[in-house]
């Protein structure tokens, strides 16, 4: 059978680079074409000669005409299943599809229906080959992934630009990417304004504007403009990288269902040999009047039908569709056990910033209170959040116009969950939350505020706050209604948020519940009490963007990274990437792990049962060894086109 594996070879047409490979890797595939079909058609031309003057040759002395025209087709159509046996009996692997057919068609022979035993061999070879197509056309899905890997980077260097292999092209380098090229490595693009086509990464069709200033990820396309890019990660640990990992080891993890037909495969196939036996050798013993010839052939039928191969080939298949089908989504899924998992999910939790909202903050209001100034208190918090990477410290030192003099600043701590301390001046000053207020025994004196706010104080005395703005992302609320149109029971969010905001953001989203204040060990805990409480069967996914979302992501059901921007920590910790920013692509997952899982099992009730009927027929006697080939093969390729559905 056709192993299923994915390649890494190959890149995207969109690079001119890339052409000579595509042209090496077509020449390839019609070479591998040529190589099955010749013989082939040389076993068809054998065959259908033999059919045409069956009659004469069989009048020839001991029928050596026969044998002469009829053996020669089938040893070149059935060479390679007779090694395979041969090999597989060596290794001690007997009962596989390659037994049961070199059994058949050598009863066949023995018993004098040749051209049964070449048509056996004949057509499970054409099977095999149409077979072979449609495991390659699903490769090709996974496959398009892995072929946007960039081959070369043009490197600026001395004043001058070399091409160089993105390997070898260190952090804080400079790159040049022209129009109508692949973006080598992720960085910040730092001169030129361009369009850029992130489909290949996250299978959005709306090219992203790029300028001075803004992230640009490794595999995207750049359309228009020429960038210079300061780059940020080496190749290997790029998000290309990354994806292409990913893809490579998904193959690994397979589903319960494919599991349970290698085993099936294993115990089936010994009972159909003893099954076929016992035709063979029974009825001639309790029934005198009918011949040994005559059973042996309804045996060797019910060998034929019995064998597993539609199985063995659809069921992998339609996992390795349903994985490429969701990569063609922005979807990337580590493993086709975690499709199975995804059709189990009932309740969906949510981190709030940077998975349900935009996670680009910006300063709305400065509230100086006491001695400070709006300037004051601007330049203050800019100093204090001047060592943070997070998205709020980002936006309050982008709405300080005035230099950090980093001299001035000593003792910087950042408390995890609470804000930031430090000496400013050789005062101590803290920026955080209520709770931090509350933790250093200061008294804020001030109303309830319905923004995301970020508490100052300074030697003990409460100096204002900063409301922040993070608004919803565009998708967000259809997110939540797709997932209840996928009979998903409970939607939830969980956030470190205010109370209050939380709230509004849970009344707009119209989730379920929602859980405020939280640190990110209190995410956990929560967690932990939402899977204790869920039945046996309902299992439970996470979905989260942030380094502190990784221990909730690792401990759920299912974690889901949101990838384009989520932290490295998130995406390796997870089951599933989402490679766009839309939380509404968890539902899309969800549905392409239902559609896969309904078209497997549609396979493997089409398959046993079809095996069934004609099982039936052949040991009564009602089914030839012809519509034995013609329902195995048939039944392989009706699988395997049913598997292929997946894909759209």
């Amino acid at each position: 059978m056709s192993e299923l594996h994915s390649s890494a070879t190959g890149c995207c047409s969109c690079s001119q680079e890339a052409n000579p490979k595509n042209e090496n890797n077509s020449i390839e595939d019609y070479t591998a074409i040529a190589q099955k079909l010749i013989p082939i058609a040389i076993a068809i031309a054998l065959f259908i000669s033999g059919l045409i003057f069956q009659e004469t040759l069989h009048s020839t002395p001991y029928a050596i005409g026969e044998y002469a025209v009829f053996i020669p087709a089938y040893l070149i159509s059935g060479w390679g299943v007779l090694m395979n046996a041969g090999k597989n009996i060596t290794r001690g692997r007997i009962f596989d599809e390659n037994f049961l057919m070199t059994v058949a068609t050598l009863g066949a022979i023995a018993i004098h229906h040749l051209p049964e035993a070449v048509g056996v061999m004949l057509f499970y070879q054409i099977g095999e080959f149409f077979q072979e197509k449609a495991v390659r056309r699903s490769r090709r899905s996974i496959q398009s992934l892995l072929e946007i890997r960039p081959e070369i980077a043009h490197l600026q260097r001395n004043g001058k630009l070399e091409t160089v292999d993105p390997e070898t092209v260190e952090i804080g380098d400079l790159i040049v990417v022209k129009p109508g090229e692949k973006i080598p490595l992720d960085g910040e693009a730092i001169e030129g304004i361009s369009q850029v086509d992130t489909s290949p990464l996250t299978g959005e069709s709306v090219p992203r504007t790029v300028q001075p200033g803004k992230t640009v990820l490794a595999g995207s396309i750049n359309q228009t403009g020429m960038l210079s890019i300061r780059v940020t990660k080496r190749f290997e640990e790029s998000s290309i990288a990354r994806i292409l990992e990913l893809v490579e080891n998904a193959r690994t993890k397979k589903a319960k269902t494919e599991k349970f037909i290698t085993r099936f495969a294993r115990v089936y196939t010994p009972i159909v040999v003893l099954a076929s036996l016992l035709v063979a050798l029974l009825p001639p013993l309790l029934f005198p009047s009918t011949t040994i010839e005559e059973w042996v052939y309804r045996a060797l039928v019910v060998l034929v039908i019995s064998c597993p191969c539609g199985l063995v080939v659809s069921i992998p298949l339609g996992y390795f569709g349903g994985v490429g089908g969701a990569a063609k989504r922005g979807i990337l899924v580590k493993g086709s056990m975690f499709l199975d998992a995804l059709t189990e999910i009932k309740t969906v939790i949510f981190d709030k910033t940077g998975t349900l909202t935009q996670g680009t903050f910006e300063v709305r209001e400065v509230h100086p209170n006491g001695e400070w100034n709006r300037e004051g208190l601007l330049k203050l918090a800019a100093h204090l959040e001047s060592y943070s990477n997070h998205p709020i410290a980002v936006a309050i030192r982008e709405a300080y116009s005035g230099a950090i003099a980093r001299e001035t600043i000593a003792d910087y701590r950042e408390i995890a969950g609470f804000g930031v301390k430090a000496k400013i001046d050789g005062r101590d000053a803290i920026a955080g939350n209520e709770r931090f207020l509350i933790r250093e025994g200061i008294d804020d004196s001030i109303e309830a505020i319905e923004e995301t706010a970020v508490h100052f104080a300074v030697d003990g005395v409460y100096a204002g706050y900063i409301t922040i703005a993070d608004e919803l992302k565009s998708d967000a609320i259809a997110a939540i209604e797709l997932l209840k149109q996928q009979q998903i029971e409970r939607a939830i969010v969980l956030t470190g948020d205010r109370e209050n905001v939380a709230a509004k953001v849970a009344l707009a989203l119209q989730v379920d519940e929602y859980y405020a204040e939280l640190l990110p060990e209190d995410k956990v805990t929560i967690l932990e009490k939402i899977l204790a409480r869920s039945p046996d069967g309902k299992k439970v996914a996470f979905v989260g963007d942030g380094i502190n979302d990784s221990p909730a992501i690792a401990r759920a059901d299912l974690g889901i990274a949101m990838g384009a921007l989520g932290s490295e920590a998130a995406i390796e910790t997870a089951d599933i990437v989402i490679m766009t920013d839309a939380p509404s692509k968890v539902a899309e997952a969800i549905a392409v792990g239902k559609k896969t899982q309904q078209i497997v099992w549609q396979n493997i009730g089409f398959a046993l049962g079809i095996k069934g009927v004609f099982i039936a027929l052949g040991a009564f006697g009602l089914a030839s060894m012809w519509a034995a080939v013609f329902a195995d093969v048939g039944v392989a390729l009706l699988a395997i086109l049913n598997a292929t559905r997946v894909l759209r």
